[in-house]
């Protein structure tokens, strides 16, 4: 829903006038990206102010008029993270209620029938139908356990 990468490289083009390129991220972590991303995570307004990746909001209203949705968030970690989560997800997602949101330290605490997450380590324990959203730290990766989608346009053809 939040276009993290977007954000990392706008933070390290301000700093550094450097603007990373997609196929340098492939594979790797974000830390192997962004020089100051450890730096950047920890301060004020970086997830308050990340982007919105194109068709989450039209996609997670129409996936909420047909679901039972819940949003769920490893925000524990960063200090500012699970405030600025809590006040990103109210402004671009008004039609979740507060009772939608779960912000955990662990993602593997979580049951539901599908999940959709860019992260192999909460898809791997997650018992269900899981959908692996491309992002280019998992990018080009094999795997025949979890579906690939490219967009939330593509998860909407999928679930609705």
């Amino acid at each position: 829903m939040a276009d993290i990468y977007s954000q990392f490289m706008y933070y390290e083009e301000k700093e550094f006038g450097i603007r990373q390129q997609i196929e340098n991220m492939i594979g790797k972590r974000e830390y192997e990206v962004f020089k100051n991303a450890r730096k950047y995570i920890y301060e004020p307004g970086f997830f308050r102010n990340a982007p919105v990746m194109n068709d989450s909001v039209e996609a997670m209203k129409a996936l909420n008029d047909r679901y039972e949705v819940f949003i769920v968030s490893a925000a524990m970690e960063f200090p500012n993270s699970l405030l600025e989560k809590h006040e990103w997800l109210g402004e671009h997602f008004p039609f979740l209620s507060w009772q939608q949101v779960v912000f955990c330290g662990l993602k593997t605490v979580v049951r539901g029938d599908i999940m959709i997450d860019d992260h192999y380590k909460n898809l791997d324990s997650f018992i269900g139908q899981t959908l692996l959203f491309t992002q280019p730290h998992n990018f080009g990766q094999q795997d025949k356990t979890h579906t690939r989608v490219e967009t939330w346009g593509e998860i909407i053809n999928l679930l609705l």
